[in-house]
């Protein structure tokens, strides 16, 4: 009965975007997905790049070891955490490129450290970080004025300090050197901040989210054959090949495509009348507001269980991962790696972001490790072969597939 009911959800087309759902429960809502295998083959291996970062950050953070490095067993008490379903040992030696084991005889037990080519990338991402503050201030800037009260809690941006490319030391390098611009406010509840927008920067007082420039370019080609009028609160859509759109549906995503919202950016005091147009301009911010938080992180990626934690503060009253899964045409959710991760489907092409930066290009050379993995070394050692030139051709030959 439960295999039919869920090849019956499956069946049937995306849910109207104008039209609440039915009554599915929330894993059956997930499972009756669209899969998109580029997506799809993406995540096999950027699973598995989380789990890389998450050792070596553990890593990094012993610098009094000579060399940093951590020990095998603490990893390996680790696994369930990590999702290292084979313990710690049998993972790390899947990325020699990546992690070297060694025996330490004065501990008696092994370690494991970075490689040369690891230390490289690392060091690669914190000089692309730092190197460009005012990007990072404008990023963060950004975030707090989608708050209704241009406040948010320290520990929600500690979850996506990454994501959005800030320091490690954020909180020293950023917040606390620029005091007419960051407030940091003690919250009702204990060991708990806040940080507070208190100023501008110079010349950026009033923001343009991305989907506006995006309706500036669409308007301004040659070729453009959409009334102007209609993309005034469109948004970019595109479904995967494998995705059969009906008539109606279509019809339906043209519908939502008119309807007026206020901007993520806009002054919102939360009041909204409760009606079935009032609940879809709602909805429609609500999209608003995740785009622009997807389009403002490095990788155009976020785990939807972090942004969850910004949804009371933009006042958003949905579900976010319905959300996500509500609008197949601008989001995509992956399950893979025992989380939920929501992709910007319009910042991909491939498999690869469409308009690169420095945070990402530096980060992407790692998860091009990953694809290595033992290709191209000895079985006997972790020493690179000769043919390792070859395979990081066969690479990019992949990569532009």
């Amino acid at each position: 009965m439960a295999t039919k009911l869920i090849k019956r959800i499956t069946f049937n087309q995306p849910r109207s975007l104008l039209s609440f759902r039915q009554k599915t429960t929330s894993s059956q809502y997930v499972a009756s997905r669209i899969r998109d295998a580029t997506f799809e083959k993406f995540m096999d291996k950027y699973k598995d790049l989380l789990k890389i970062v998450a050792i070596q950050d553990l890593i990094l953070a012993n610098p009094n070891n000579n060399p940093p490095s951590v020990s095998v067993d603490f990893l390996n008490r680790l696994s369930q955490k990590l999702h290292l379903n084979r313990g710690a040992t049998a993972f790390l030696r899947k990325y020699p490129r990546i992690f070297e084991i060694f025996y330490d005889a004065s501990l008696s037990q092994p370690f494991c450290k970075l490689t040369p080519a690891a230390i490289q990338i690392s060091h690669e991402e914190s000089v692309a970080i730092h190197s460009d503050h005012p990007l990072v201030i404008d990023r963060l800037v950004r975030l707090l004025s989608m708050s209704l009260s241009k406040t948010l809690p320290l520990r929600a941006i500690f979850k996506v300090w990454r994501e959005l490319g800030l320091p490690d030391d954020f909180e020293d390098s950023i917040i606390s050197k620029n005091p007419d611009i960051f407030q940091v406010l003690d919250a009702h509840e204990p060991n708990t901040h806040l940080i507070k927008l208190i100023g501008k920067i110079p010349g950026h007082e009033h923001f343009t989210a991305a989907v506006e420039n995006w309706r500036v370019v669409e308007c301004c080609k040659d070729d453009c054959s959409v009334d102007r009028m209609e993309m005034r609160f469109s948004f970019k859509h595109g479904y995967p090949p494998c995705m059969k759109l009906k008539k109606n549906f279509r019809a339906k995503v043209k519908e939502w495509q008119k309807v007026p919202y206020i901007g993520p950016y806009e002054e919102f005091t939360g009041a909204k009348k409760k009606s079935k147009s009032g609940l879809i301009e709602l909805e429609k911010r609500a999209v608003a507001i995740v785009h622009e938080f997807l389009s403002l992180t490095v990788e155009k990626t976020v785990e939807v269980e972090k942004i969850s934690h910004f949804r009371k503060w933009f006042g958003i009253d949905l579900n976010v991962r319905d959300l996500f899964l509500d609008h197949p045409g601008m989001f995509y959710l992956s399950t893979k790696g025992k989380r939920h991760t929501v992709f910007l489907r319009e910042a991909y092409e491939r498999g690869c972001l469409v308009d690169l930066n420095p945070v990402y290009v530096v980060r992407r050379k790692l998860l091009n490790l990953v694809i290595l993995g033992r290709r191209g070394l000895h079985s006997g050692d972790y020493k690179l072969s000769s043919s390792e030139s070859e395979e990081e051709d066969d690479l990019q030959e992949m990569e532009t597939d």
